[in-house]
């Protein structure tokens, strides 16, 4: 286990900015800043890319990150970067995040889960500070492997584990292939894979109603699903050399996933925007972040235990989708189940008092 700090060079940053002064703008058929029914509008962008060249400061955030305990921990596939916070030897709670996101979706959260848990943020293989798989095969279960291993280079033996997007998926992995290790499992969604396991003849009205909104979601909002499960490769030439480019694909999502109203700066200054999307460019990680929906869905699926570890869900209510209870059943041990009216896909960042106040209780109830 290494002791890190985040030092990311001024060159890189002032790479960043001279790339994002030489972007070479598309044309725009809609002319509208507010319709977004194309994509992202080149309006919304350029306001956003005149902050992040002229006004975001890199190296505040970096000094505000570092003020957390860092690590390298070193797995079979690579090194995994590990933020520390909260209280040693209380309730050992490991946060695993999703796309597009990384560490920083907890990080609002933090302060109010300090005083209860000791906590262990990994970054997924691929994102952030963490080490790019170099050969295919890095799935949900691999990750789960190698965040078991992190726990026990830290000395943590048993554990409860949230998750939520690609987290959910690695988190229920956990909680299968660790059962003796895994105390409690609270997740933000029911993994998605799971949709393809039921059949619809089957299943309750409430559960058809959402696996047919899902069907139709995907249809309208899921080209970039496609893509990444698909070829990402293609993908990460764009992503990974142009910032905008990078910025545009991130922001589009952080604006529909989220309960902003239409508004994405309602939930996301252009500072957080640029923090998140930062994150991404000066560790070159979209390419191989993105490279997991490709894993997930090449990784086969015989291992199709239920989960033992007591369950508990918090959902948001403008998440992509709400499961209904009946649906969370089929697959996990529900101990507790939530739907907030507010808050959408990044609910431990959009409403971290909601969050941390229902996940505290699901454990509390638990543990």
């Amino acid at each position: 286990m290494i002791p890190f700090r985040i030092e990311v060079p001024a060159t890189a940053v002032d790479d960043l900015r001279s790339r994002v002064s030489r972007t070479r703008w598309p044309d725009d058929v809609t002319g509208a800043a507010a319709d977004w029914s194309w994509g992202t509008p080149p309006a919304v962008l350029r306001e956003f890319a005149a902050h992040w060249q002229n006004e975001y400061d890199w190296s505040a955030s970096q000094e505000r990150w570092n003020g957390f305990a860092q690590y390298l921990v070193p797995t079979e596939g690579g090194q995994v970067h590990v933020m520390r916070a909260g209280t040693p030897g209380r309730t050992p709670l490991m946060l695993i995040h999703g796309w597009p996101d990384g560490f920083p979706r907890f990080e609002k959260a933090i302060p109010l889960l300090a005083d209860r848990f000791d906590l262990v943020i990994p970054s997924l293989p691929g994102f952030g500070f963490s080490d790019r798989p170099r050969h295919p095969g890095a799935g949900p279960s691999r990750i789960a492997d190698r965040f078991a291993t992190v726990m026990s280079a830290l000395g943590i033996d048993h554990f409860a584990v949230h998750g939520a997007d690609l987290g959910s998926t690695v988190a229920e992995a956990l909680a299968t292939r660790h059962p003796d290790r895994v105390t409690a499992l609270h997740l933000g969604d029911v993994p998605a894979w799971h949709r393809y396991t039921v059949d619809p003849a089957r299943a309750s009205p409430a559960e058809r109603a959402f696996l047919d909104g899902m069907a139709s979601w995907f249809a309208d909002e899921g080209a970039y699903a496609a893509l990444q499960r698909t070829k990402p490769q293609t993908l990460a030439f764009a992503l990974n050399d142009s910032p905008i480019g990078l910025a545009s694909w991130i922001i589009e999502k952080l604006r529909a996933w989220s309960d902003c109203s239409g508004d994405v700066f309602r939930r996301f200054t252009p500072d957080e925007i640029a923090d998140w999307v930062s994150l991404y460019w000066l560790t070159q990680t979209a390419g191989s972040a993105a490279r997991h929906y490709r894993e997930g869905a090449l990784e086969r699926r015989d291992d199709t235990r239920r989960p033992s570890a007591p369950t508990g869900f918090t959902l948001f209510g403008h998440d992509i989708a709400c499961p209904p209870r009946e649906y969370a059943e089929r697959f996990f041990d529900v101990r507790h189940f939530t739907v907030v009216a507010q808050g959408g896909h990044f609910g431990p960042w959009e409403e971290p008092e909601l969050w941390a106040a229902d996940l505290t209780a699901f454990l509390d109830a638990v543990l």
